[in-house]
């Protein structure tokens, strides 16, 4: 189960989800001023936030993502998102085809 929750294409693809989800919680904090969508966006945020976090430090464990993403996603991703999804998408240019196409054995 946790090999399938470590998979670098599905944390890219939530990382991309989870950026949509703090762009929501942006805007509806400071253009929409519904205090009711802060709440529930800025829970989901957290919560993703978290889980990222964990799936991404343990996929750096496993070897399956590179040590500065991991930190992209579980550092800089409390603040701003939009780090990881950016991270992700460097780390797939930089790889040609994705994470998920790197030895295993390689860090950086």
């Amino acid at each position: 189960m946790t090999e399938r929750l470590t998979d670098p294409r599905l944390l890219r693809g939530v990382s991309y989800f989870h950026s949509c989800v703090y762009l929501v919680l942006l805007w509806a904090a400071f253009i929409d001023r519904h205090d009711g969508v802060v709440l529930v966006f800025g829970w989901a945020h957290g919560l993703l936030w978290i889980g990222m976090s964990l799936l991404c430090l343990e996929a750096v464990r496993r070897r399956r993502l590179p040590l500065w993403l991991g930190v992209m996603v579980a550092v800089v991703g409390g603040i701003g998102p939009f780090a990881g999804s950016i991270g992700f998408a460097a780390d797939k240019r930089r790889t040609g085809a994705g994470p998920e196409r790197r030895d295993p054995a390689m860090l950086g």
